[in-house]
C-alpha cells in the first residue's frame, strides 16, 4: 500500500476529529476525499503508526481486537508526555470514575495517591466496613501488584479498573509495608464513600473532616456546615488530611464560605497566559484552623495556600504533597470514552508555586511514625495533630466566647 493510500486510511480511522478540521467535498462511494495540505501534513505524522497497523491486521498469529488496538493507541500517545496525571479512560474505566463520583462503586474500599518523585502509589485511606479494611490493608501500605499488574503512577489507573468490578469477584492485591511484601485476596463488594464527616467538640469547637473533593463533597460540607452553626459553634477545625483533591469547582465553593472577593489562585500555561479565579462576597468570619499533612493534594492546597496567603486561616500539620497542576477531564466523540490531561499549574495569591513544593503550616506537628498508620476515632483528642488544630482554634476565638 502506498503512503497516499496509507494516510487516506488514517483520515478514515480518525474520520470524527479529523474531518472536522478538514475542507472535504461530500463522500460517496467511489469518491476521492481531499483535504488540506496543513491537514495532509498533520497525518503525515501518523504514518509509521498506520504502518504497523497493517502488519498487525495482516499477519499478527490471532485476529486482533481492533478496539483494544485503538485503546492502546491513545494511551500510547498520552504516556509520551510522562506526566503521571495525564492518561486515557477506556469505556469501562470512563463508566467507573462517574460511579466514583457519585460516592458508589464495586470495589475493595481504598483511596490512593501516586507520586510524580518515583512513581509509587500509596494507599492514603482504607474506607470502614470494607473489604480491604477487613483484609488488613492499611493507610501508608505501597500498593505493588494488582493480579499480575505492577503497580506506578503510570499504571494506577489499570490497577483501579482491575480492582473494580462485580461485587463477589476476587481480587489479589500485593503491598509494601516495612520492605515487605504482603499479599492479600480481597472479596469486592459495594463501596459507599463517605466524603464528610462532623461533630462539635468541647468549647463550641466545630469540626468537619473533609476526605475529597468529588461529587456532592461541598454539598456535604455545607450541610455539616450549617448544623455546627446552628448549635453554636465559635471556630471551625477542617480537616483536609490525607485528602487527595478532585474537583477544583468544588474548592472554590467551600473558599467562597470563608472569603469576600478575593484571588483565590492563578493558573499559568506553557504560553504563560494566566487565569485568575476569584471568591465572591458574602463570607463568614468565623474563626478557621485548616489541618493538612504530606497526603494532602492539588484542591486541597489550592485552597490552603489561599487561607495561608490571605490570613484567613492558620494552618496546622505537615507539608503538603505539592500537585499544583490543573487537569481536565474531556469526553470523547464516541461518548463512552475519555481522557485527562494537564494544562497548567496553579499558584497561590501571592504567586506561591505550589507544584513540587507543596504549602507549609503555621504550626507544624508531625504525627509520630507508632501513631502513622492508627485509626482514630472521630475527634480522637490522642491524635497529636488534632490536638494541636484544636488548640490553635481556641486561641482565635474571642475572649467573651472562649470564656463561656
Amino acid at each position: 500500500m502506498n503512503k497516499k493510500l496509507s494516510l487516506i486510511l488514517v483520515v478514515l480511522i480518525m474520520a470524527g476529529a479529523m474531518l472536522a478540521a478538514a475542507e472535504a467535498i461530500p463522500v460517496r462511494p467511489g469518491d476521492t476525499v481531499t483535504i488540506t495540505r496543513e491537514e495532509y501534513e498533520r497525518l503525515q505524522q501518523y504514518e509509521k503508526l498506520d504502518e504497523v497497523k497493517q502488519y498487525i491486521d495482516e499477519y499478527y498469529y490471532e485476529q486482533p481486537d481492533q478496539q483494544a488496538l485503538m485503546d492502546g493507541a491513545i494511551q500510547g500517545l498520552l504516556s509520551g508526555t510522562k506526566d503521571a496525571y495525564t492518561f486515557y479512560y477506556p469505556e469501562e474505566a470512563w463508566k467507573t470514575l462517574w460511579e466514583e463520583d457519585e460516592g458508589k462503586y464495586a470495589g475493595i474500599g481504598i483511596q490512593m495517591l501516586g507520586s510524580y518523585e518515583n512513581g509509587t502509589v500509596t494507599i492514603i485511606r482504607v474506607f470502614k466496613g470494607t473489604p480491604a479494611e477487613a483484609a488488613g490493608v492499611r493507610k501508608g501500605d505501597v500498593l505493588y501488584k494488582v493480579e499480575e499488574l505492577e503497580v506506578t503512577t503510570a499504571t494506577m489507573q489499570d490497577a483501579v479498573n482491575v480492582m473494580r468490578g462485580t461485587p463477589g469477584d476476587k481480587v489479589h492485591v500485593e503491598v509494601l509495608r516495612g520492605g515487605e511484601v504482603l499479599p492479600f485476596d480481597i472479596v469486592k463488594a459495594e463501596i459507599t464513600v463517605n466524603r464528610v464527616e462532623s461533630m462539635m467538640l468541647e468549647g463550641r469547637v466545630g469540626y468537619i473532616a473533609l476526605y475529597e473533593f468529588a461529587g456532592g463533597s461541598y454539598e456535604d460540607f455545607k450541610a455539616a456546615f450549617d448544623e455546627l452553626n446552628k448549635q453554636g459553634m465559635q471556630s471551625l477545625i477542617v480537616d483536609m488530611r490525607d485528602n487527595g483533591g478532585g474537583w477544583v469547582e468544588a474548592g472554590v465553593k467551600l473558599a467562597d464560605l470563608f472569603l469576600d472577593k478575593e484571588l483565590l489562585f492563578y493558573t499559568e500555561n506553557r504560553a504563560g497566559q494566566q487565569e485568575k479565579s476569584y471568591t465572591t462576597d458574602g463570607k463568614s468570619d468565623l474563626p478557621l484552623v485548616l489541618l493538612v499533612n504530606e497526603n494532602s493534594a492539588s484542591t486541597t492546597e489550592i485552597v490552603s495556600a489561599a487561607m495561608k496567603d490571605l490570613g484567613r486561616a492558620t494552618l496546622v500539620g505537615t507539608k503538603t504533597f505539592g500537585k499544583g497542576i490543573i487537569q481536565y477531564v474531556m469526553g470523547l466523540s464516541d461518548g463512552k470514552s475519555g481522557f485527562q490531561f494537564t494544562s497548567a499549574q496553579y499558584f497561590s495569591p501571592k504567586g506561591n508555586k505550589v507544584h513540587k513544593e507543596g504549602v507549609t503550616p503555621d504550626i507544624e506537628v508531625e504525627m509520630p511514625e507508632e501513631l502513622a498508620d492508627r485509626y482514630f476515632d472521630l475527634g480522637d483528642m490522642a491524635d497529636p495533630q488534632l490536638k494541636a488544630a484544636y488548640d490553635a482554634a481556641l486561641k482565635l476565638m474571642p475572649a467573651q466566647a472562649a470564656a463561656k
